[in-house]
């Protein structure tokens, strides 16, 4: 890597004063004017930009490119590195559904994945839907959908061409490879077919971004005839459509973050009307899978905080019929159940260690699949079928590329289908993984997952990458990522801190991190980072903080709180403004975000709990650690300006420290570059921004 060039002035971003008052108490919000007031339009239409906000983000992007000046080579080996881990013409393994099995694969650089069938016996690949080809002449591309028809003869297949996640759907004749006149505008990009395949359901979005209304589509027909079969009444509520293993029902699920409720549409009756499991009740969450005459639901009813798994009859389904199957054991959470025709298939965790458990309906016996390793990700793959006794299954850790194995439930064999291959190279010996715990200020045990190289000296002298998240309930997986070899290799820590607000240790371990919690979350991952140190993995000031999303909320706390443990602070898409999106009802996300944060409008305990934290409100006047925030124009998520205004009162009140950057993508949204290969663009930034950060940018 080049040394680094003197800095380039930073630009000054105008501020405008704004103030409100929410509960008697005053608020100023000077880069407030970053809002763009038609920003519904500019989701749709980056064109529409307020020019004085587009010349804002340009000069931001400009003095980003400025302070990485003359590193440009660098930043394209990195990219060359990364891209030669990836095998350019991959593919997934063939997954069976009748005559035909389905995957996708690249093609030798290919940016988008191609949709393929061959025979389920056979050879002969047919592309159904070549991403590259849609993806030509559009500076951005992502295939929402592509879902075939029960029959084999359609496609029904959506593409986002903003980056706004608007995805419009179309219709394919698999026979002829052409599109039919069918054309559905603003949906969420997936589909269920009607079991004769004469049209499917889908979800519509409202303006603001809202998937609230499941409307049903006959092939041929013009969308404006599609008839709505559900709408949901509560914005804070989000609507998305699943379907059973067996393919007898639809599932219309209506949840925010902590409520659920499911409608059940017989799939074989092309005029079905929505059937309700189980009205909603605060804090009840439900799931529902179908065996026979029984509805199989995975719940947390009756104080089952880690979930369990019940029955009850199709005919009759509410909740006085809920019959315990598998009953709640504390500690152990229950990720996801499938149903097959002859067994239970559910993914748990117990321990922060995930493992498969098979029970045969017939006679209740279980059976388990766990692995050995400190630290690993373990997930099921449902495929189409229903009537099969295989069962498919995907393992990595953070030494280990991932592998695909098949179970046949009947003999016990297990199948090898795929082991990832990393054409550079990868020697999984050269690699130490481990698990640590950090004691957090009340006490709680957080995990941390490791791996370095194994000849890395663990004296402190080692600089780190600390990725986090704790939010949603989410927890992030020790699985294998090539990319991070490129830090590993260049003698990096690469740590995850598993934070309060995931689920790692259960669903306590995400209500311990949310709402009134929320700052657990924050000084979780500080108490990490410090941990790390203190064992001599790394030190103080050589920690590079990594987040994104609701992540990226977490690096601003922690920026805030423990500024000089780190030495960057790398943000993605942060979600930085909380305070002021959660009082803004008319965002996209902000109802159904309200069960996750409180809402500070309507409670004066959750607004004093937000601003104690908010990253944009809690800058002060202190020396900072470098910052890089990411972030994406067309993002519904994540606005453009919540990275764009945290900038600026960084830069206007921080006392010194690192520079702090802006780049944000203006074709882009919340996922940032879609083409695998663009993509690797912006995480050679964010590695090159992690190492500069350790060697100390120019003066």
């Amino acid at each position: 890597m080049p040394p680094p060039s003197p800095l380039p002035e930073a630009p000054a971003i105008p501020s405008k004063k704004h103030s409100f008052e929410v509960h008697g108490t005053q608020l100023s919000d000077d880069f407030a004017w970053l809002k763009a007031e038609n920003w519904r339009e500019v989701l749709t239409d980056p064109a529409a930009l307020d020019p004085s906000i587009r010349t804002v983000l340009e000069r931001e992007n400009a003095y980003t490119e400025g302070v990485f000046a003359g590193t440009e080579a660098f930043q394209k080996a990195l990219v060359a590195e990364m891209r030669g881990r990836i095998k350019e013409d991959d593919s997934s393994v063939p997954e069976p559904d009748g005559p035909f099995s389905y995957f996708t694969r690249y093609r030798e650089g290919g940016q988008h994945p191609l949709v393929c069938r061959i025979p389920r016996d056979g050879h002969v690949e047919t592309i159904l839907l070549d991403s590259d080809k849609e993806a030509s002449g559009h500076a951005f591309f992502d295939l929402g959908g592509a879902d075939h028809s029960p029959d084999h003869r359609l496609m029904a297949w959506s593409a986002d061409r903003k980056g706004s996640e608007f995805f419009t759907i179309k219709v394919r004749d698999l026979e002829t490879g052409h599109d039919l006149t069918d054309e559905i505008p603003r949906t969420s990009g997936g589909v269920v077919w009607l079991g004769n395949s004469a049209g499917f359901y889908y979800v519509e979005l409202d303006d603001n971004h809202r998937p609230v209304r499941v409307k049903r589509h006959l092939i041929g027909t013009s969308a404006d005839r599609d008839i709505v079969i559900y709408e949901e009444p509560d914005s804070g509520f989000f609507v998305k459509l699943g379907l059973t293993q067996s393919g007898a029902f639809v599932l219309i699920e209506a949840s925010d973050h902590e409520t659920s409720e499911v409608h059940l549409l017989d799939r074989a009756d092309p005029l079905a009307k929505p059937r309700l499991v189980e009205p909603r009740t605060v804090a009840l969450q439900y799931d529902v899978e179908h065996h026979g005459r029984q509805i199989i639901i995975l719940t947390n009813a009756d104080g089952a905080e880690d979930f369990k798994i019940m029955t009850a009859p199709v005919s009759n389904p509410g909740r006085a019929q809920w019959k315990d199957l598998v009953p709640y054991r504390a500690g152990t959470m229950i990720l996801f159940v499938m149903c097959l025709a002859r067994h239970l298939v559910r993914l748990e965790r117990e321990d922060a260690k995930p493992r498969i458990v098979v029970r045969e309906f017939a006679s209740g016996r279980e059976d388990i699949i766990a692995f050995d390793e400190d630290t690993y990700a373990l997930g099921v793959d449902p495929g189409y079928e229903h009537d099969t006794n295989v069962i498919r299954y995907r393992y990595s850790s953070l030494t280990t590329p991932s592998e695909v194995r098949d179970l046949d439930l009947a003999t016990g064999t297990r199948t090898l289908r795929k082991r990832q291959v990393v054409p550079s190279g990868h020697h999984p010996e050269d690699y130490v993984t481990r698990r640590l715990f950090a004691t957090a200020p009340d006490g709680a045990q957080v995990p941390i997952s490791i791996v370095h190289r194994r000849d890395v000296a663990l004296d402190g002298s080692a600089p780190c990458l600390l990725y986090g998240y704790g939010s949603y309930g989410v927890s992030i997986p020790a699985g294998f990522r090539t990319n991070i070899l490129s830090l590993v290799d260049r003698g990096f820590v690469y740590a995850i801190a598993h934070v309060r607000g995931g689920t790692e240790k259960g669903w306590r371990w995400y209500l311990d991190g949310k709402r009134e919690n929320k700052p657990n979350t924050f000084t979780d991952f500080i108490a990490c980072g410090e941990k790390l140190a203190a064992a001599g993995y790394t030190a103080r000031g050589r920690i590079v903080a990594h987040g994104g999303s609701a992540g990226g909320m977490l690096m601003g706390a922690v920026a805030n709180l423990a500024p000089d443990l780190f030495a960057g602070i790398v943000s993605e898409v942060p979600f930085v403004d909380v305070l002021n999106t959660m009082l803004d009802g008319e965002l996209p996300l902000t109802p159904p975000e309200w069960p996750e944060w409180g809402n500070p409008a309507a409670d004066e305990a959750a607004f004093r709990t937000i601003l104690s934290y908010s990253p944009y409100e809690n800058i002060g006047p202190q020396a900072y650690p470098a910052v890089l925030a990411l972030g994406g124009l067309t993002d519904p998520r994540v606005t453009y300006w919540e990275p764009a205004k945290w900038i600026a009162r960084l830069r206007q009140k921080k006392t010194g420290g690192g520079p702090v950057m802006l780049k944000l993508n203006m074709e882009a949204g919340h996922g940032g570059a879609a083409g695998r290969f663009d993509r690797l663009e912006e995480v050679a930034l964010t590695y090159l921004f992690a190492l500069r950060s350790i060697d100390g940018f120019g003066g």
